[in-house]
């Protein structure tokens, strides 16, 4: 028998959203990947390295995911749930997670690394990442780009403003790289389709990346949340279209 939207919600609503780990929308949701396969990348960086930091490193699922690390492998991560999870998830590996509250400045030296890299990092402090990256450093991520999923974003909270719009543009990444004097060597950008394909996805997509709807609850967005769960069940999926794009910078030798 199809699930009533109360069960579907309900069920959304108490399972934990800590981690980065999305597989409980397995079946639920899809979202399309990036052509260039970040995690194998980031894998052949690491086997190069000789000293490592993941910055905003989430549960560590996608470092732990990328192979052999370096001597010396650093994360560092802002939310004390996931700290618990990529230590439980690192440590083993022979990785150091530090509690980190992801504001300047980062916890090192200057010259500390060799390779830097994130994979969806909320804020990128340029200035930062130079100072810990060595002469002939790496700095590797990729990020969120421009308007992600912004249908569901404007679907709750109405069309959004142009600069909201085209905020975390590649070129600005590039210029703001550059700014910090690190030169930009690869930078590529897609757009990917996603799928909901139940109410209770979308509550716990928007539980899990608080960021999109903030301060968002079931209660507050029942009405929005009733009228979309109609349409899935009519159209068979709430489709929208993530942004993505993989950005290389290198400090110059010294």
């Amino acid at each position: 028998m199809e699930r009533s939207f109360e069960e579907w919600v309900a069920e959304a609503a108490e399972v934990s959203v800590a981690g980065w780990d999305f597989s409980w929308l397995d079946g639920r949701a899809t979202e399309q990947r990036p052509s260039w396969g970040y995690q194998r990348l980031l894998a052949e960086r690491l086997a190069g390295a000789s000293a490592a930091l993941d910055v905003q490193t989430g549960g560590g699922e996608v470092l732990a995911g990328a192979g052999t690390f370096p001597p010396v492998m650093v994360a560092t991560e802002a939310w004390p749930p996931n700290v618990a999870e990529a230590t439980a998830r690192l440590h083993p590996l022979g990785a150091v997670v530090v509690a980190d509250e992801d504001e300047p400045p980062l916890p090192f030296g200057d010259a500390a690394f060799d390779l830097v890299t994130s994979r969806h990092p909320v804020t990128v402090w340029w200035e930062e990442i130079a100072r810990v990256l060595r002469p002939g450093g790496t700095y590797f991520s990729q990020q969120v780009g421009p308007a992600s999923v912004f249908e569901v974003v404007e679907y709750f909270l109405g069309p959004q403003p142009a600069e909201v719009r085209r905020a975390r543009h590649p070129e600005d990444a590039r210029r703001a790289a550059e700014a910090a004097g690190l030169d930009v060597v690869d930078l590529r950008h897609e757009t990917l389709r996603t799928e909901f394909f139940d109410i209770g996805a979308v509550v716990y997509f928007l539980r899990k990346v608080v960021w999109m709807v903030p301060g968002f609850t079931v209660e507050q967005y029942e009405e929005k949340l009733r009228e979309l769960d109609r349409l899935i069940r009519r159209e068979g999926a709430f489709v929208a279209h993530t942004t993505r794009f993989l950005i290389e910078a290198r400090k110059p030798a010294a």
